[in-house]
């Protein structure tokens, strides 16, 4: 005789499924088996899950891979999920495999420990601790099971790193940014002058289209509105244009049919390149050699967004209120807006022409750009 049917258990290809009524409900799943000793003990776990719950409103144990899984399906519209998500591959070594109920300093600690052993600054292990605690939020408060009742029951307090370690913001004097400039390649030096003269952030720039440009006749000028879908803070973003940064859009004109900045004909992904990396370190030996210094550590290893702190800097040392240098690095203010009159702009035009020039008086992109077209 053959072995008797388990009610409730179909194979369906190679694969057991569960079609059973439990405790008054459906049930139709897959055990991801085709091992049929397996499927029924899986099955006899399900049935023991939903009667702890549905009697006693125990909650099923969910490992946090599932958790993770659930997270990234439901986040796949954000700009920033691909950060989540590497962050998350980083995690699941040491805790994906642990019960979300069990999750705490303790069972994070050999994840911490091992970031600082790589020598990780200690602000990107909060960023992986915080990913933790959004999962783990969400599962307390908002992910619900059939039976009505949340993933977790209450979500652990998580203790963040103290940052004590991070870098502090590199700004340029006038003679570093001249070194720059020249060091890059053209288009990166395009790019670095128009971000250093406008402070908009990297991915601002490497996907400004010129159909956000908007004239402004009464001035002789024109401005860019960035969507605030692109926009870090999610507020349309002004682009108010000085003499240097419309110098450096003028240059580009004709390049290509949308965007404003490409390389060969395509769209840059980032500024944060081999090419940004060997520039800069040329640039600050070149420096060093001409001072008879040794290598300014910042200046050699200067980041993209240093850039927009340099801009910030020389707004702030030029005298220009708090409120206009907020609107012009496109801070987050509730008074912003996207509706400027002339006279408003005419007043942001001028706070961004006291940054053009350095001590030399002699502007750094008249100088690319006219070797650019020797």
């Amino acid at each position: 005789m053959g072995r008797k049917r388990t009610p409730g258990l179909l194979l369906r290809g190679n694969t057991w499924h569960i079609d059973k009524v439990i405790f008054g409900r459906r049930v139709v799943e897959t055990t991801r088996t085709s091992d049929r000793q397996e499927a029924e003990n899986y099955l006899a776990r399900r049935i023991e899950e939903i009667r702890q719950a549905t009697v006693y409103g125990v909650r099923p144990k969910r490992l946090f891979k599932e958790a993770a899984a659930k997270y990234l399906h439901e986040n796949m519209h954000k700009r920033s999920i691909g950060d989540d998500a590497s962050r998350l591959k980083g995690l699941l070594p040491y805790i994906g495999n642990t019960e979300l109920h069990l999750l705490h300093d303790g069972t994070l600690a050999p994840y911490v420990e091992a970031c600082k052993s790589k020598e990780l600054k200690k602000k990107t292990i909060n960023n992986g601790l915080e990913v933790v605690r959004r999962i783990l939020n969400l599962a307390a408060r908002k992910w619900r099971d059939e039976n009505g009742l949340t993933w977790l029951e209450t979500p652990p307090l998580l203790t963040m790193q103290d940052v004590d370690d991070a870098r502090h913001p590199y700004p340029l004097n006038w003679d570093e940014q001249r070194e720059l400039v020249r060091a890059l390649p053209d288009h990166l030096a395009s790019m670095a002058l128009f971000k250093v003269n406008t402070g908009t952030r990297e991915q601002e720039v490497c996907q400004l289209r010129w159909e956000w440009e908007i004239d402004v006749p009464e001035l002789d000028t024109a401005v860019f509105l960035i969507p605030a879908d692109i926009v870090k803070n999610k507020e349309d973003r002004l682009i108010v244009l000085n003499k240097v940064a419309r110098s450096v859009i003028d240059a580009q004109r004709g390049k290509h049919p949308t965007r404003v900045f490409t390389y060969r004909g395509r769209p840059l992904a980032g500024m944060y390149n081999t090419a940004w990396k060997r520039g800069r370190m040329e640039a600050a030996k070149t420096m060093a050699r001409e001072n008879g210094e040794t290598v300014v550590w910042g200046f050699a290893n200067l980041r993209v967004h240093d850039l927009k702190h340099t801009f910030g800097r020389r707004l702030r040392a030029a005298g220009v209120p708090l409120e206009t240098r907020k609107v012009l690095l496109g801070h987050r203010n509730g008074d912003i807006t996207s509706h400027y009159s002339a006279p408003e702009i005419e007043e942001l035009l001028e706070a961004t022409n006291r940054v053009c020039e350095g001590n030399s008086r002699k502007n750094p992109a008249l100088t690319i750009l006219k070797r650019k077209t020797a």
